[in-house]
């Protein structure tokens, strides 16, 4: 569409005369828009002048997750939630230990707005890092599976078990307390995994349960005997399974993966040991929001999704771990959560990660 317009010019003769043009019409809203403005701004009567412009509503903006949980293990749920919330999630994997010494090192610069971490040793690490959580997603899940303070939640349970090969082995010729692993008779059979954030929980706990001097005799006693080192848990399982190894100090879920892959054949079976102990600590996979974080509402709404029913279900048949909130049932094969014989060894006694690591080089186990 256009319009014409006049511009005068000469013709042949020296008249002048006026010759129409078309301009295109497109222009026209152009200068109307500009028109209008103008005008707006200049009319001090006009009452629409100055009335608040309405803001466009935001998007769900970001969320940056450090992870000390293996990326197999947390990915899916991690993505659900994004998809379900449109919220942009970044993730560092790495393990728990090596995740809470970068954020100490970042300070106020670090990107993170929430530590997603294995156990509650890498969660203590850092515990003074930390903003409240609010009151009703702590209320969620029990008081042992929290902090004292507030400052982090649990969001699934693991048992520490005995994994073991029952080719070799029934559930009654193992041990009823770890203690009785620095046997002789158990050299050349026994697997750890002493660099793995939730084994150092495990000793945390035994610090804490029962002192420095035995902790370090067990350790000792379990160097002595010979004990194969393994980089994790997994391949600890595949181990017992292969005959390797007769015994794994080990969580109890990566059996459980195992077997959904497997079946009932899988040559290997967890144990809690009867007596109880640091062998039969159960820990949580815990979070805590960054109080340096800008996106706190976003990092609670994502603990609020990994607490929600939905949430538990997923960490209940998925993985294999022991759900926190109550009202989502256990998957099928795994001992009920109160019949293993908990040491009663609370969250805040498996805060002490640098002390463990200490004495764990001081044994010569780890660098």
């Amino acid at each position: 569409m256009s319009y014409e317009v006049g511009l005068k010019v000469l013709d042949a003769h020296g008249n002048r005369r006026v010759a129409v043009r078309p301009i295109l019409l497109a222009i026209v809203p152009m200068v109307m828009v500009m028109f209008l403005v103008f005008t707006s701004a200049c009319s001090g009567d006009n009452d629409e002048a100055s009335a608040p412009v309405e803001k466009i509503p935001e998007g769900p903006g970001s969320l940056t997750i450090y992870s000390g949980r293996s990326k197999s293990l947390v990915e899916p749920i991690i993505d659900q939630f994004s998809h379900a919330t449109g919220i942009d999630v970044q993730v560092k994997y790495a393990k728990t230990g090596a995740l809470a010494a970068t954020i100490q090192e970042e300070g106020a610069n670090s990107p993170a707005d929430l530590f997603f971490a294995q156990d509650p040793s890498g969660l203590g690490a850092i515990q003074a890092m930390f903003s409240p959580i609010s009151a009703d997603l702590l209320a969620l899940v029990p008081e042992w599976a929290r902090a004292a303070d507030g400052s982090w939640v649990g969001i699934s349970g693991r048992a520490r078990a005995l994994v073991y090969n029952t080719q070799s082995l029934t559930a009654a010729d193992l041990p009823a307390d770890i203690r009785d692993l620095t046997d002789p008779k158990w050299k050349g059979r026994l697997g750890w995994a002493p660099t793995n954030g939730s084994f150092q929980a495990m000793v945390t706990g035994m610090r804490s349960s029962w002192g420095e001097t035995t902790t370090r005799q067990w350790l000792e006693g379990m160097v002595a005997n010979e004990a194969k080192i393994y980089p994790k848990n997994t391949p600890q399982v595949a181990a017992a399974a292969a005959g390797e190894i007769d015994i794994g100090l080990v969580n109890h879920y990566y059996l459980h993966r195992f077997m959904a892959e497997e079946g009932d054949s899988f040559a290997a079976r967890n144990y809690h040991p009867s007596a109880g102990g640091p062998g039969s600590l159960i820990m949580v996979a815990g979070a805590g929001i960054l109080s340096t974080s800008n996106d706190k509402e976003n990092a609670e709404k994502f603990l609020g999704f990994m607490l929600s029913l939905a949430g538990q279900q997923y960490f209940a048949s998925q993985t294999f771990e022991y759900p926190l909130v109550e009202g989502v049932k256990t998957s099928y094969g795994l001992v009920p959560m109160d019949q293993i014989v908990n040491p009663g060894i609370m969250p805040g006694d498996l805060t002490d990660l640098e002390g463990t690591q200490k004495l764990l080089r001081d044994v010569g186990i780890i660098p």
